[in-house]
């Protein structure tokens, strides 16, 4: 790990590293000469340097989402586990009856009929318009041209033309569910709020947890690289950040919580390892972080092959390397390093 933490404490064994030549004298940027020249040199270089961090993240497609029946009856027909369902399709049946996955941010909450109004009326004639039903128009009032449409669908699905959406009959989800596990089973009992499957997204996520200190790192949309147990090497995006706390016999912890999205991998729940890049500096002078010698009158410098030490500007650690500024640094000279 590279974060700033870790360079903290770069920095202090640098400055323990070169007790012995603590440089005194000197007025603020001014190079001061030194007596002797350094017995080993490394190189000024101009570079990326970028602030990473390594965890352990977890394969998977992200969180779980309970899906209960909204009506009271006889579970008759679950779909199997690791299936995808989208629009239109079939989540289970209770008494035979179907409930269909429809895509919005809405929950269903009330039976829809002509004269409601909402945004969920709006969620549905949307949904029903990408099915292929036509000659209503989409806004938030459920009309009777809606009703028809409604009636159209049902007989497709080989239900009662009601033109009425009962409560139960459709689930919103913001976007398809990859079924994630089975709560109960054909022949179950159930009435309404009895879980009946847990649902997750399509997409291939990696989950993460760090503690709360590395939450520099919550970025949406920072890039990321994940390594599978195979060796490879696959780009990702942190698309979601939150604080969790969890509290048990122990006492209270809050960490941070990272998706990464990826592309598919043969993978599901296994242990990958995680790069993320809190900050990137582009085109920066760069020396190693042991190069850095304390000044008595603060601050930091580098001594020069001939001997002189330059005090310098320090910005980003990461690498084991720092970005420096000062009078006359130029990539390819050679500071000193201690031996």
């Amino acid at each position: 790990m590279t974060g700033r933490l870790a360079a903290g404490s770069l920095i202090l064994a640098a400055v323990c590293a070169t007790t012995a030549v603590i440089v005194f004298g000197g007025r603020g940027d001014e190079p001061v000469a030194r007596d002797a020249v350094p017995a080993a040199l490394a190189e000024v270089t101009e570079q990326d340097l970028a602030d990473t961090t390594t965890a352990t993240g977890i394969v998977g497609y992200g969180r779980e989402r309970p899906l209960a029946a909204a009506a009271p009856g006889t579970v008759t027909a679950l779909p199997a586990i690791g299936s995808m369902v989208r629009r239109g399709g079939v989540l289970f049946k209770v008494d035979q009856v179907p409930t269909v996955l429809l895509y919005g941010k809405v929950p269903a909450y009330r039976t829809l009929r002509s004269g409601v109004r909402g945004a969920d009326v709006r969620q549905l004639e949307e949904n029903l318009r990408e099915l292929g039903y036509h000659g209503f128009t989409i806004d938030d009032v459920f009309s009777g041209e809606s009703a028809r449409a409604v009636r159209k669908w049902q007989k497709d699905l080989g239900v009662k033309q009601t033109g009425v959406v009962e409560l139960g009959r459709v689930v919103f989800q913001p976007d398809a569910v990859r079924v994630n596990d089975q709560t109960a089973v054909p022949g179950t009992l159930v009435r309404p709020g009895s879980p009946l499957l847990t649902v997750t997204g399509t997409a291939h996520l990696v989950t993460v947890r760090l503690d709360e200190t590395e939450y520099r790192l919550a970025k949406i949309g920072a890039a990321a690289t994940v390594r599978t147990p195979a060796g490879e090497q696959v780009q990702g995006k942190v698309t979601t950040a939150q604080f969790v706390v969890n509290s048990d016999q122990r006492g209270t912890t809050t960490k941070v919580e990272l998706t990464v999205a990826i592309g598919a991998v043969g993978y599901d729940r296994a242990a990958v390892d995680v790069t993320l890049v809190s900050e990137v500096r582009k085109d920066v002078l760069t020396v190693p972080v042991a190069a850095l010698l304390a000044l008595s009158e603060g601050g930091y410098g580098v001594e020069l092959a001939d001997g002189r030490v330059v005090p310098v500007r320090t910005g980003l650690f990461a690498g084991g390397r720092v970005e420096v500024s000062g009078q006359g640094l130029t990539a390819g000279l050679k500071v000193g390093m201690p031996t």
